[in-house]
């Protein structure tokens, strides 16, 4: 990568997974914590069989996670094509000629059709070099600012978009409203009939005020809000576990199969997965689809 605004792609799904339109497709969302734990997060993902993978804080050439690029790793291995959109610089984890990063990645069997970022116009300065704060990896400092990364998937039914998405994890509920409310603005550019997923790490509860009110504007669905899968993340010996993870939906989607996998141990966060269904296009099997 040459700078925080590229977009690096990749292509390993055969090209079978793109010979029809398919009306149901499997997602995962997760924070992966950098990737720290790389074998156990393929291992769950190989079995998930997901067609559509969000993956928050992946690293590239990152020292902690032994300089691997954890978005193409996964991708290659899972046969399927993927795109990253960074999110910061980690200074402590690389060097002038070698830098680190970390950022969203998506993972899809279906193709990809474009991508780009929503670098959000309201962040946090905690995560700023400064001259007087030591650059080690305690301090994680930081060049870049939280986004999601919105794009196209071909291959469904219908017109998807999805938007993965890391909010700020400093500052405030205010803060990360402001941002939020920046993904369902920029999610009216499309037309009312095209299908939006908006998921990932959102460092706070939807289900409370005012960002309950405001998805219920825009207008989305928020797939979790009476279910039973919550908290999202591990409990730490820094505090209790939180719900923060959550999928959004607008347009023609149905879910189902919505299901938090806490046995799932390589990662501070859980992987959270569901099934979306189309309701604009008849129901077909197809035989080639791998399950």
């Amino acid at each position: 990568m040459t700078s925080l605004d590229q977009l690096e792609t990749g292509s390993f799904a055969p090209a079978q997974d793109a010979l029809q339109p398919i009306d149901s497709i499997r997602i995962v969302s997760w924070n992966i914590n950098r990737g720290l734990q790389l074998d156990g997060a393929l291992d769950f993902l190989a079995k998930a069989s997901a067609d559509l993978i969000l993956l928050q804080e992946a690293d590239v050439n990152a020292r902690r996670t032994h300089h691997r690029n954890i978005a193409r790793e996964i991708a290659h291995a899972l046969q399927m094509n993927y795109v990253f959109g960074c999110e910061f610089e980690e200074l402590t984890q690389g060097n002038h000629s070698s830098p680190a990063y970390h950022g969203q990645a998506t993972l899809s069997r279906l193709p990809i059709a474009e991508s780009r970022i929503l670098r959000f116009r309201r962040q946090s300065g905690f995560w700023r070099p400064r001259w007087y704060v030591p650059t080690i990896p305690k301090f994680q400092r930081r060049l870049g600012a939280r986004m999601a990364l919105a794009s196209d998937i071909g291959g469904f039914g219908e017109r998807l978009v999805v938007y993965n998405v890391h909010l700020e994890s400093r500052g405030n509920d205010n803060l990360r409203c402001s941002q939020l409310a920046e993904i369902l603005d920029d999610a009216h550019l499309y037309d009312a009939d095209v299908s939006v997923v908006v998921a990932g790490d959102f460092n706070f509860d939807l289900t409370q005020e005012p960002a309950a009110s405001m998805i219920a504007r825009a207008p989305f669905d928020n797939t979790l809000h009476n279910s039973n899968v919550r908290p999202t993340t591990t409990e730490s010996r820094l505090g209790r576990a939180r719900a923060v993870d959550w999928v959004l939906t607008r347009g023609s989607l149905v879910h189902a199969e919505v299901e938090l996998h806490r046995s799932v141990c390589a990662s501070d966060h859980y992987p959270l997965s569901l099934v979306l269904k189309s309701r604009a296009v008849s129901m077909s099997v197809y035989p080639w689809r791998r399950r």
